[in-house]
């Protein structure tokens, strides 16, 4: 089995994006700053080589990484 791209921080982050938390949500929900979330979501898009989250949330779908 294919080793995930994200790390398990990302996986959290995304998967609590698919259910349309705000980045506040899921900074209280993780117990993180709101920085750290954006810096999670940074990182992923960068990774993915995509321009915003709504395509990496796709992106990583397709790939399996993540599911709704």
């Amino acid at each position: 089995m294919n080793k995930s791209i994200l790390t398990k921080r990302e996986k959290e982050v995304f998967s609590l994006l698919v259910l349309n938390k705000t980045t506040r949500d899921i900074a209280d929900i993780l117990e993180i700053s709101e920085k750290t979330v954006r810096n999670h979501i940074s990182n992923v898009m960068q990774k993915l080589g995509v321009k915003g989250r709504a395509q990496a949330v796709v992106e990583l779908i397709r790939l399996g990484e993540i599911s709704l």
